[in-house]
This record gives C-alpha cells, structure tokens and sequence, in this order.
C-alpha cells in the first residue's frame, strides 16, 4: 500500500509556527515516527506553499494506479480553493482530509468553512499531529488492497 501525505502552506513551519496552536514538534520528525509506525505502508511525502504545486501534484498521483489513498492538509487553502476542491473531485484516488488543529474552533469564522470535505472521502481534524495517524489508520482499514 503507498499513500501520499500532501502538505499545503506553512506546514513546513509546524514545530515554530503558533506552539500553543500546533505544537512544538516538527511535522517532518513527526511524519518520520508515523512511518516507523507503518512499516507495511510506503509513503511518499509532498509540500507546497504554492497553490498551483499542489494541484500538479494531486493529479500526478491522483492518477497513479500504486497509489492507494491521499492524505492531504491543504492548510488556509482549505478554506479558499475551489481548484483544489475540483482537482479532488477529479481523480480517482481517494483523499482523506486532515487538520492538526480544529477549524471549527478557530477565528476569523472564514476558517470553519471546509470547501474540500464535500469532495472527500473523511476528515479528521483537532486531534494535533495524531490527525496524520488516525488518517493513516482510516485507509488502512478503508482501502487495504
């Protein structure tokens, strides 16, 4: 099984972005001890702070057969892109959404509106880092080939 974990703005900075919000562990070690965790899974990592970046590489691995499912935090694009939300719609590959932090709960109001979760197989948000593994468990037991 391969999934792709996609990284939209800003992910690069967790672990010295916003601490009380998002914590103070770099996402790449994090995403290091979830792979250790799955060593069944081959997992391909992508981040973008650009929005057109992101979009290639969903349709690349979108369209690729080896690729079971995506997991796909497009950060502030959550709640902006409509491209991003039509380029899920478009392929094939399932895409599960995750936050690290509850968008629900989160201020300006703009930012509790998901244009991707219509278009998404689930969504698993406000559990912190542990989001990528609840999501990661999810396709495991949703799309194991």
């Amino acid at each position: 099984m391969t999934i792709a974990i996609v990284n939209g703005p800003n992910m690069n900075l967790i672990g010295r972005r916003e601490p009380e919000i998002y914590g103070t562990q770099p996402l790449d070690d994090y995403l290091n001890e979830l792979e250790s965790r799955y060593p069944e899974v081959h997992f391909m990592r992508f981040q973008s702070n650009h929005e057109g970046a992101l979009i290639d590489y969903l349709q690349q691995v979108g369209f690729d057969n080896s690729v079971s499912a995506i997991i796909l935090n497009a950060a502030a694009y959550t709640h902006t892109s409509l491209a991003l939300a039509d380029t899920i719609a478009a392929i094939p590959t399932p895409v599960v959404e995750v936050h690290i932090s509850n968008p629900k709960r989160r201020k300006p109001a703009l930012r509790r509106t998901s244009l991707l979760s219509p278009v998404v197989v689930a969504s698993f948000a406000g559990f912190g880092l542990r989001s990528y593994q609840i999501a990661v468990d999810f396709i495991c037991e949703s799309y194991n080939e």
